[in-house]
């Protein structure tokens, strides 16, 4: 399924190509160009302030250039699943802002619509297709970028941890991110581990929050920088 689901990525891409626009896309001198696509964790929501989202982070202290030399963009959307990436956030990354290094959450949308319901095999093979078009579309228009998404991390409070049918579904949704990731030559930050066993990096852990507050705290924000430094190395 999983050669099948690349081959339509790969389709996918040259489609995309051929609906370029003719013209070059808008440069700044050298700079390096930074986008970080996905969904909430992205665009740092839940961190105060939004600044202390990991992709601000990354930015801020230089993890791929210096900040005097980075050309930063945050396309992520709250909310946003596999899908809407696929459909709006890569062409315009590829199209108009051409990035030499971009970072990637998504996947937790599309498992929480399981949780309220949705039929997990036509959300997981939905997901598998989606990414491949993503990841194997970056790869493919950004050869020489450096491409890197993470994986999920755990809900205690929501899956029920290790055990349960939702850890499962966890588990499967973090498999495939990291089987398209190798599939398509894209680097994986394993938040899932940096995560796992730790407190104070979820705001659900605090007092007064909702049951599925699923965000991180600034503490698990960087947490997860930190984990995209460590997948660069």
């Amino acid at each position: 399924m999983l050669k099948t689901a690349v081959r339509s990525g790969l389709l996918i891409l040259v489609l995309l190509a051929g609906v370029a626009r003719a013209d070059q896309p808008w440069t700044f001198s050298d700079n390096t160009r930074y986008i970080a696509l996905g969904d909430s964790l992205a665009a740092g929501y839940g961190a105060m302030p939004t600044t202390n989202g990991y992709a601000y982070l990354l930015y801020q202290e230089g993890a791929f250039d210096k900040t005097s030399n980075t050309l930063f963009a945050n396309a992520a959307v709250p909310g946003a699943t596999s899908q809407d990436v696929l459909d709006h956030q890569l062409p315009q990354a590829i199209e108009r802002f051409v990035p030499q290094v971009v970072t990637l959450s998504v996947g937790g949308n599309d498992l929480l619509a399981i949780f309220a319901g949705a039929d997990p095999s036509l959300v997981l093979t939905q997901l598998q297709s989606n990414l491949t078009g993503i990841l194997c579309g970056l790869k493919l228009a950004l050869p020489h970028s450096r491409i890197t998404i993470h994986n999920l991390y755990d809900v205690p409070e929501v899956t029920g941890g290790p055990g349960t049918p939702a850890f499962g579904l966890l588990t499967t949704v973090n498999d495939i991110i990291a089987g398209v990731a190798q599939a398509c030559g894209v680097a994986l930050a394993d938040v899932f581990t940096a995560f796992e066993g730790r407190s104070g990096l979820l705001l659900v852990e605090r007092h007064g929050a909702g049951q599925f507050e699923v965000h991180p705290t600034n503490a698990g924000y960087r947490t997860i920088a930190q984990a995209f430094v460590a997948a660069q190395q």
